[in-house]
């Protein structure tokens, strides 16, 4: 299967994934609107999240994928068969371990993460971070098998898991939370335990998968079975490139939760607000910086393994184009065109006109390096699959204090808004300092002809930013429209946004299907 295949692959099946959590996202916005409540139900979901990116999709994955396509490349099948065996072993011991501690840390947890909240709303982050606490051992599970089948190229399961998240959180939205009121609880507990249903589920339909390839790991129950794992040299290995994986990854986390921090210290609904943005902002992110990601990853570590550097260079430089074609008419769409946006999909039942302009500010500032959080996506698997994970966390670290001497300067005048722009303008140098690196040292040499597709691609985006630009400013988006009509006119704007893009591209000479396939 071709990068582009597999990529689109990916690609296709995060989008329902993303249009699942859109629907959630609709329905918590109708249901529960923005409070004290809303925000601790996010500071507990973004507890688990939080180590989910740092120990599972992060740090984990950073040094297991490599490791295992270098394995398998070079050992073959049984030795790796042994290898994923004794990672799972020493996984899901360390995993259960993490769990016990977490419920009985939830209050310093919470705290740690927003220690703003009022009396009502930290009590009620603690109980629900204890109820969803458990679902980082799922995930970080469900990590590793993703890592094992992206390995022998099978995408399509990993990258359509997370549409059970949404599902379950949905199925508690509609169905749950009216029977928890009925029993006198607070109905947005139904959807903590939609979360720990979702993490189960998520890790039951990976293993028909992995039983299919013969590839379904072994997990030793007993302490010799355990004392073998943590001694096999694949072990080690995973966990000498974890050390710095984790010290990097965690930089971005505690970038997030700083901001976590200083937003529950802001007006009430802060956290809630840049949560709404964070949904949309992970629209394009997923769609093309995950899926490139996990496409990459196992592919350039194979090339760098096999020798073979002009592939290596040829994948990245591939990877970037398909970035700026892709991530930068987004970026434009969410600063020009956020409030029709933002108004079309949550302004409905207790989320009211106010929230949608709060949101909308919050978007407007992810907006700005958009294209950076998305070319990071590509650039870091470039050093990862080289087993160089030092650099990007040195990169990592002086990016994280550059991103907090924004926040100083910048939350006085813009509030919570001021938290995702640092987060955008941290991660254009990050990604600009990435590909600085890979340039330097000779691993990415870029292919002739980037002035000319960069100011292609660019022209398109102006010319579509303009027509966004007057199609929202002509439309009263929070008065006269509202319901299917209101929506009708997003999706004229969005098609009409498309077709005059990807038609300026066509129309100044660039052969989109021949890069896409090249």
């Amino acid at each position: 299967m071709s990068l582009f295949k597999s990529a689109s692959t990916v690609s296709l099946l995060t989008l329902v994934s993303r249009v699942a959590g859109l629907a959630r996202d609709l329905l918590m916005a109708s249901a529960f609107g923005v409070s004290g409540l809303t925000d601790a139900f996010n500071v507990a979901f973004r507890i688990p999240n939080l180590l989910r990116r740092l120990f599972a999709e992060g740090a984990f994955s950073q040094a297991f994928v490599p490791v295992l396509a270098t394995h398998h490349a070079r050992e073959g099948e049984a030795a790796t068969r042994a290898l994923i065996n004794a990672v799972a072993t020493a996984l899901a011991w360390a995993l259960a371990l993490l769990c016990v501690l977490g419920v009985v840390a939830a209050p310093l947890l919470v705290w740690a993460l927003a220690s703003g909240l009022d009396g009502p709303s930290a009590q009620a982050a603690v109980r629900m971070t204890r109820w969803m606490f458990p679902y980082i051992g799922c995930m970080s599970l469900v990590a590793l098998a993703a890592g094992i089948l992206n390995t022998w190229k099978h995408f399509a399961v990993p990258a359509v898991t997370p549409v059970l998240l949404n599902l379950a959180m949905i199925a508690a939205i509609w169905w749950g939370a009216p029977w928890f009121k009925a029993l006198g609880l607070e109905p947005i507990y139904a959807v903590a335990a939609g979360v720990m249903a979702g993490g189960v589920l998520q890790l039951a339909v990976q293993i028909p998968a992995l039983r299919r390839l013969g590839l379904l790991p072994r997990i030793g129950l007993t302490a010799a079975r355990l004392r073998a794992a943590w001694a096999d040299a694949g072990v080690r290995h995973v966990l000498r490139l974890m050390l710095p994986a984790l010290l990097g990854v965690g930089v971005a986390q505690l970038s997030l939760l700083i901001n976590t921090q200083i937003a529950s210290h802001l007006a009430t609904g802060s956290v809630t607000w840049i949560w709404y943005a964070d949904r949309l902002m992970e629209f394009p992110t997923a769609l093309l910086g995950v899926a490139l990601g996990v496409v990459l990853t196992p592919q350039l570590a194979a090339a760098r393994a096999g020798g073979d550097e002009g592939r290596y260079s040829d994948m990245l430089d591939w990877g970037l184009r398909l970035v700026l074609l892709l991530a930068l008419p987004c970026a434009a769409a969410l600063l020009v065109f956020g409030e029709p946006l933002i108004a079309t999909l949550f302004q409905h039942g207790r989320f009211d006109a106010a929230d949608t302009q709060r949101v909308t500010a919050a978007l407007a500032g992810y907006g700005v390096g958009l294209t950076g959080l998305v070319a990071v996506k590509v650039l870091a698997p470039g050093y990862y699959a080289s087993l160089d994970i030092r650099t990007p966390v040195k990169i990592a670290v002086a990016v994280l204090v550059i991103t907090q001497g924004f926040n100083l300067l910048l939350v006085p005048w813009l509030q919570h808004a001021a938290l995702t722009l640092s987060i955008s303008l941290g991660a254009l140098l990050n990604a600009g300092w990435l590909l600085a690196g890979l340039i330097h040292r000779g691993s990415y040499r870029p292919r002739p002809g980037w002035l000319l597709y960069a100011l292609r691609v660019a022209g398109a985006t102006a010319l579509m930013s303009a027509f966004l630009w007057w199609f929202g400013a002509h439309l009263d988006w929070q008065g006269a429209l509202h319901g299917w009509p209101r929506a009708g006119w997003l999706a004229a704007a969005i098609a009409g946004a498309a077709l005059l893009y990807f038609g300026a591209l066509w129309m100044s000479g660039l052969k989109l299907r021949a890069m896409l396939r090249r």
